[in-house]
C-alpha cells in the first residue's frame, strides 16, 4: 500500500488511513475556547509543553452498570489527517480577537499529529467510570485542539452502542434485532452513526441503505402501509405470471392461484370460521409484492385487521408461493397487542402446516415494530410472545432514556508533573498522572475489578495478591488474587515511527469483540433492575499519591 504523509514523522512511513466518515469532522470541529487557549499557550511559549490528558466518563448510562466503548476509529481517522487548510486559517484569523498575532497562524499551519500519542481501550470493549478510555499525550496546544472532537466522537458512539447492547440483553441472543431509526434520528449524521454503533452493540441489520454501503452492515426492509393502501383490487395487477423457483414451470395466473388458496383457508379447519371476506386491496398488495420478490416475501399485516384479514391474506400468498417452490419470509406487526397477535398468528401458522402439510410453515418469521424499547421488550417477555425479530427505531437511535454519556477530557500531567482537578463534588475529582489500567479476572472467568496504577509501577501478576482501593473512600478496599490480568490501554497512534501500533479492526470484528465482552460479564452486573456496581480501583501507591496531591493542591482555609 502506498504510504501517505498522515502518520508520525520519521523514516518508516505508515499506511494510509482514510479521513473521518463524516466530512464535517475537520480540525475546525471544535469549540472556540480551544483556539483561544492554544493562542495563549503559544503567546506564553508553552505550546510545546508535554501534556497528558485522560478521556473518561463518570457514570454509566441508562441506570446500568456498564458501557460499551465506541468511536475510537473515527478519532484515529481525524488525527491521521489533521491539517489546517488556508481557508481554515483565514476563518480562524477572522474569529479571534484583533490583537492576536499572525505568527500564531504560522504555528497552526505547521501543526499535524505526528507528535501526539494515543493509547486507548479497544473499541467494542465493556468499560466503566473513571477508567481512561483514551490517554492522549503530546504538545499541550495540539492535544487541547483534539479535546472537543474526541469527546464528540466518543460520546454519542458509546451511548448508542450501549443502548443497543441493553436492547440485545433484554431481547435475548436468539432474536433478530433490526435498527429502523433513520427517519427519527437527529439528522443524517445521527442516522449514519446510529446504524454503525447499533451494529457494534449487537443489532443484526439496519434499514439504512447509506450505512449498509459505508460499513457493510446487512440491510433489511420490506414495505409500508402506504404500499398496501395504494392498491384498490387484484384487477390492478397486470403481470400475473410467476416462474417456479427451479425454473421448470410457469404459473400464468399467480393472482388466481392466490385466490384459490385463500378459499381453501377460509373453508379450512384452521380458520375456525373467523375469516369471511378479507380485504381485497390488501391481498392485491401482498400478491404484487410477492410477484416482485418471491424469495423475500415479508408482509406488513396490520393495515386493516391483523387477524381477520392480514394473516389470512399473507398465508394465501405464502401458500401459493410454496406451491411454486418458494418460501415466504414472514409477517410484520406494527401496532396492537404484539404479544397476543404474535401468539395468535403463530397458532394459525402451525395449524396451516398441519392441515396443508407445508413443512416448516409453523416457524414462519414474525417481526414486530411500533416504538419498541427496553421496557416493551421486557414486558413482552413477561407476557409471553412469538416474535422472532424486533424492528427498533426512535428509542434506540435517539437514546431517548438518556441524552448524553458525559465524557470529559482532563489534564493529568504536564511536563512530567502530575496534575489534579479538585471539586467539592468528589465524583468530579480527577485521578492524576499518567496511568496504566488493568482488568483482573477471577477463577470463574468473570472480570472482578479494573485497577489503575502509576505508569512505573510493576503490573499485577497472576496468582499474586494485590490491594485494590477505591480512589477516594478510605474504607472501600479489597485484596484480589487475579487468575488473569489484561492490560487495557494499547497504542493506536504512536508519537514515533519506531513504536508499534494497533491496527484498526474491521467493523464486524469490533462487533464480535463487543458480544464476547458482554458474555464475559457477571450476570448481576448486566441485569436491568438494581445491577451490582462493577468495582473500579487504584493501587495502594496511586491511592496514597492522589491524596498527597489533593492535600498539597487544596487551599487551607483560615478561621477569623
Amino acid at each position: 500500500m502506498e504510504a501517505k504523509a498522515n502518520g508520525p514523522k520519521g523514516e518508516r512511513p505508515t499506511p494510509v488511513i482514510d479521513g473521518p466518515t463524516n466530512p464535517m469532522v475537520t480540525p475546525l470541529l471544535t469549540d472556540l475556547y480551544q483556539f483561544t487557549m492554544a493562542y495563549a499557550y503559544w503567546k506564553a511559549g508553552k505550546q510545546d509543553d508535554k501534556a497528558v490528558f485522560d478521556l473518561f466518563f463518570r457514570k454509566n448510562p441508562f441506570g446500568g452498570e456498564y458501557t460499551v466503548f465506541a468511536g475510537l476509529e473515527e478519532c484515529i481517522r481525524l488525527i491521521a489527517n489533521f491539517r489546517f487548510t488556508e481557508d481554515d486559517l483565514s476563518f480562524i484569523r477572522a474569529s479571534l480577537p484583533c490583537a492576536c498575532e499572525d505568527g500564531f497562524l504560522d504555528y497552526l499551519r505547521g501543526i499535524d499529529c505526528s507528535d501526539v500519542e494515543v493509547y486507548a481501550i479497544s473499541e467494542g470493549t465493556v468499560v466503566f467510570p473513571r477508567v481512561p478510555l483514551m490517554r492522549v499525550e503530546g504538545p499541550v496546544a495540539v492535544v487541547q485542539l483534539l479535546e472537543t472532537p474526541f469527546v464528540n466522537l466518543i460520546n454519542y458512539a458509546s451511548l448508542v452502542a450501549t443502548n443497543a447492547a441493553r436492547h440485545r440483553f433484554v431481547a435475548g441472543k436468539s432474536k433478530l434485532l433490526l435498527e429502523f431509526g433513520l427517519r427519527r434520528a437527529q439528522g443524517p449524521d445521527g442516522g449514519i452513526g446510529a446504524s454503525k454503533y447499533s451494529y457494534i452493540g449487537g443489532f443484526d441489520a439496519t434499514s439504512n441503505v447509506a450505512a449498509g454501503r459505508l460499513f457493510g452492515i446487512p440491510l433489511r426492509g420490506t414495505h409500508s402501509h402506504a404500499f398496501v393502501s395504494s392498491f384498490m383490487s387484484p384487477d390492478e395487477i397486470i403481470e400475473k405470471s410467476l416462474q417456479s423457483r427451479d425454473g421448470s414451470t410457469t404459473c400464468e395466473d399467480f393472482v388466481s392461484l392466490v385466490q384459490t388458496w385463500l378459499s381453501k383457508i377460509q373453508w379450512s379447519n384452521s380458520s375456525h370460521g373467523i375469516y369471511g371476506e378479507t380485504n381485497q386491496s390488501e391481498l392485491a398488495a401482498f400478491t404484487s409484492y410477492a410477484l416482485a420478490f418471491p424469495n423475500n416475501f415479508l408482509a406488513l399485516v396490520d393495515t386493516y385487521d391483523v387477524l381477520r384479514s392480514g394473516v389470512a391474506n399473507f398465508c394465501a400468498v405464502a401458500l401459493a408461493l410454496s406451491e411454486l417452490g418458494y418460501k415466504a419470509v414472514g409477517i410484520r406487526l406494527d401496532s396492537g397487542d404484539l404479544a397476543y397477535l404474535s401468539c395468535e398468528a403463530r397458532k394459525f401458522f402451525c395449524n396451516i402446516e398441519k392441515e396443508f402439510g407445508v413443512a416448516g410453515f409453523g416457524k414462519t418469521s414474525i417481526t414486530a415494530s411500533n416504538d419498541l424499547n427496553e421496557e416493551t421488550l421486557d414486558a413482552l417477555n413477561k407476557q409471553g410472545h412469538e416474535v422472532d425479530a424486533f424492528g427498533i427505531g426512535t428509542y434506540l437511535v435517539t437514546c431517548y432514556a438518556q441524552a448524553a454519556l458525559g465524557c470529559v477530557f482532563k489534564l493529568v500531567e504536564i511536563n512530567n508533573q502530575p496534575r489534579i482537578k479538585l471539586s467539592e463534588d468528589v465524583s468530579k475529582v480527577s485521578i492524576p498522572c499518567k496511568k496504566r489500567c488493568y482488568r483482573l479476572y477471577g477463577r470463574e472467568g468473570y472480570p472482578l475489578v479494573d485497577i489503575m496504577t502509576g505508569e512505573n509501577e510493576p503490573p499485577p501478576k497472576v496468582g499474586e495478591r494485590i490491594l485494590c482501593r477505591h480512589p477516594f473512600y478510605e474504607s472501600k478496599r479489597a485484596y484480589v488474587v487475579p487468575q488473569q490480568v489484561e492490560e487495557l490501554l494499547k497504542c493506536y497512534w504512536p508519537g514515533s515511527p519506531l513504536k508499534a501500533r494497533e491496527d484498526l479492526p474491521a467493523l464486524k470484528d469490533i462487533r464480535d469483540r463487543c458480544i464476547k465482552q458482554l458474555e464475559l460479564m457477571r450476570p448481576d452486573h448486566m441485569r436491568r433492575l438494581n445491577p451490582t456496581p462493577y468495582k473500579v480501583s487504584v493501587s495502594a501507591k496511586l491511592y496514597d499519591f492522589i491524596h498527597f496531591l489533593w492535600l498539597n493542591e487544596a487551599p487551607v482555609g483560615e478561621l477569623q
